[in-house]
């Protein structure tokens, strides 16, 4: 089976209903919109939200916390994702980043301790939890900060 062969099961899928087109084909005219009023125009309707002028829900609801926008986002990297790296390699967030490990360096990276660690890396991150930390320095490699 490829997928050019592919098709959806009968009667799955519908045409769509062609508006403007007449009488005879039971929605011309007003196209289904009815008669006057805001809905029939063009470009009527009221924005997502409106209640029809009752105070919103969004405004009516208690607003709690903050957002700190000068948190750091740091990218998490768990120690096993290392282990295809050879030996002696020094490991950076640029490197991770060319190698197909990480998508974006964001803030930095900080390591993680999920897995075990087989091979000594030289690794280079912004932070690295401490069991992380441990799991780097038993296998023969570095953990160091920048």
């Amino acid at each position: 089976m490829k997928l050019c062969e592919l098709s959806p099961v009968a009667g799955s899928v519908k045409e769509s209903k062609r508006k403007g087109r007449g009488r005879s084909s039971g929605s011309g005219k007003t196209s289904g919109r009815g008669q006057k009023g805001q809905k029939s125009r063009s470009g009527g309707g009221v924005r997502p939200g409106f209640e029809g002028g009752q105070m919103p829900l969004a405004r009516r609801l208690p607003k709690r916390g903050f957002t700190n926008i000068f948190a750091k986002q740091y990218v998490e990297v768990n120690i096993d994702a290392l282990n295809k790296f050879d030996s002696g390699t020094e490991i950076t967030a640029e490197f991770l980043k060319e190698a197909g490990v990480i998508s974006k360096i964001k803030d930095g990276i900080v390591i993680l301790a999920k897995g075990e660690l087989n091979k000594s890396l030289n690794i280079k991150a912004k932070r690295f939890s401490k069991a992380a930390k441990e799991k780097i320095i038993n296998a023969g490699g570095k953990a160091e900060v920048i």
